[in-house]
């Protein structure tokens, strides 16, 4: 189940849209203008917003401009309109909107843009602590590298020393490293266990097995473990 936020000045269409979106089994949230939706969108964090293009006090893009231009298109938007020009859907699309609905909007078309949408939040919410964390890790890493142009880089969190990595290596030697490095974490984290090491790196045991012969690393503590 999705928070959806349905912006559209007409009635008839909000009370639609709400309809089918609720026995799909959304919670869904209705606005009839850009203040009743920047509000909605404060209260609820929406998972997708449905935004009319042409309203009475604020316009569907310039409201869409808005949020992109304060950080806060957070989430798909699908423009819908029944008198809009292909450069206003063109506009739009380049400001940041997923997609563009043609109103009277079919039940099929409605509800494959609302799963496809949703799918690319999801992406999107999954993807930003990744990339986040690897943005934090080069930055740390380049600062490491101005210190030391001489010596290996030392990757540090507070003041516990991770490991370090050669810089000047080939990118498959320094993958190899990092990956051993990665294993020989996770098999002292869970003592020496294949299974737990392999339910949290997500690989089937037999291929982690072929993986840590291939790395070299030494499965000692884990033979003593009957593992």
């Amino acid at each position: 189940m999705a928070n959806i936020l349905v912006v559209d000045d007409e009635l008839g269409i909000r009370d639609l849209l709400w309809e089918i979106l609720n026995d799909e089994g959304h919670n869904v949230e209705v606005a009839e203008n850009a203040a009743q939706a920047r509000a909605s969108r404060l209260r609820t964090r929406p998972d997708l917003v449905l935004l009319d293009i042409w309203m009475p006090d604020t316009d569907g893009v310039t409201l869409l401009k808005e949020w992109s231009s304060t950080g806060a298109l957070t989430m798909p938007v699908i423009m819908m309109s029944g008198h809009a020009t292909i450069d206003t859907a063109v506009e739009a699309t380049k400001i940041g909107a997923l997609a563009f609905l043609e109103k009277p909007i079919t039940l099929q078309k409605l509800l494959k843009a609302v799963e496809q949408g949703l799918a690319r939040g999801s992406v999107r919410k999954t993807a930003a602590p990744l990339m986040a964390t690897a943005v934090a890790t080069v930055q740390v890493m380049e600062v490491a590298a101005v210190q030391q142009p001489a010596g290996p880089v030392v990757i540090e969190v507070g003041l516990q020393s991770l490991q370090s990595f050669m810089l000047d290596k080939p990118l498959r030697e320094s993958r190899d490293e990092f990956e051993k490095a990665y294993f020989e974490y996770h098999l002292a984290k869970e003592n020496g266990s294949m299974t737990r090491v392999a339910e949290k790196t997500g690989l089937e045991r037999t291929h982690l097995y072929r993986k840590l012969k291939q790395l070299g690393v030494d499965l000692t503590r884990g033979k003593r473990n009957g593992l």
